[in-house]
């Protein structure tokens, strides 16, 4: 009796893990976007996940990637966010979250790609893992004031088992990477309200 009702549970699980990856995987962006290539998604040809999210940005997009990196940088323990890091093609960025006890975790990325105004492309550089992961952040314009954000992310999985695990991390990664979305968001157009007050 036990083993059936673990196996239910699993099956109710595994169904609703099923039935919200539709919903959380491509998070704000349109089926078109979701779609699309992109600068970055060769370095993983097959990949056994692939989101893409997105998000507006009531900003010039030459205003948004600046805060992508600056974003980074806060996620990465600094403390003077007004300091833009100098980003180059080769350069090691550590994203990561704040953890307890003011700590914070860390993954450590290589940029491959990076064409101002445009994209940044960023390949996981943890040992075992370099290669399998590639995360880019992409600007598209709509008009002079206004810019859309999307960030894909692409994984190569090596055994069946992975696949299962990141299922069910992935909401939580989902909220994290909505989270980052908003922040730069938020400071984009904050900067630029600045901007428009100052001028004014």
């Amino acid at each position: 009796m036990t083993t059936i009702k673990r196996a239910a549970k699993a099956t109710a699980l595994l169904a609703a893990l099923y039935c919200s990856r539709r919903y959380y995987r491509n998070w704000g962006a349109t089926k078109a976007e979701s779609q699309m290539r992109l600068p970055g998604d060769a370095l993983v040809r097959d990949p056994a996940i692939q989101t893409t999210e997105a998000v507006y940005i009531d900003a010039p997009v030459a205003a948004v990637l600046p805060e992508v990196l600056r974003t980074c940088q806060l996620a990465s323990g600094f403390s003077k966010s007004d300091e833009l890091p100098d980003i180059a093609v080769g350069d090691t960025l550590h994203v990561g979250f704040p953890a307890k006890m003011g700590r914070h975790h860390t993954l450590r990325f290589t940029v491959v790609e990076m064409v101002p105004d445009s994209h940044i492309v960023l390949s996981l550089a943890e040992p075992g893992l370099a290669g399998n992961a590639v995360v880019s952040f992409h600007l598209q314009p709509h008009w002079e004031d206004r810019a859309r954000l999307l960030i894909r992310a692409r994984v190569a999985l090596r055994y069946p088992g992975e696949v299962f695990v990141v299922e069910l991390i992935r909401p939580l990664v989902s909220l994290g990477a909505r989270g980052f979305l908003l922040s730069v968001k938020r400071r984009a157009e904050r900067s630029t309200s600045s901007s428009v007050s100052f001028s004014a």
